[in-house]
């Protein structure tokens, strides 16, 4: 395998493995929630205050968060998005060298 192909791989295992744990979140929010409402409603532990929906208001609310991370923000900033802002700065440092380099020749007597 070259580099590159070696490079893509890392990459899909890497998203595979946050795809993987999303679900996983997904799952145990799922479970934990329904945990939650049993303890509070049948069990009875502060059964007036219904605590449980606070918590999985909030739970639900990271969760939200870590389903943006994974299909929204690292979708698009991604391994080829890095190259290509770094290849981006790096012209952009060139150009302003080469301007300075010109500036300096043309001040000299």
């Amino acid at each position: 395998m070259d580099q590159e192909q070696l490079e893509m791989y890392e990459y899909a295992r890497k998203r595979l493995r946050q795809k993987k744990r999303l679900y996983f979140h997904f799952v145990f929010f799922f479970v934990g929630s329904i945990f939650l409402f049993i303890i509070n409603k049948w069990i009875g532990v502060n059964k007036e205050a219904n605590w449980y929906i606070w918590l999985v208001t909030i739970w639900f609310f990271l969760f939200i968060l870590h389903f943006i991370k994974v299909f929204i923000t690292d979708s698009f900033m991604n391994k080829k998005w890095e190259q290509e802002q770094i290849n981006r700065l790096m012209t952009m440092q060139e150009k302003k060298l080469e301007q300075l380099k010109n500036e300096i020749e043309n001040k000299k007597p």
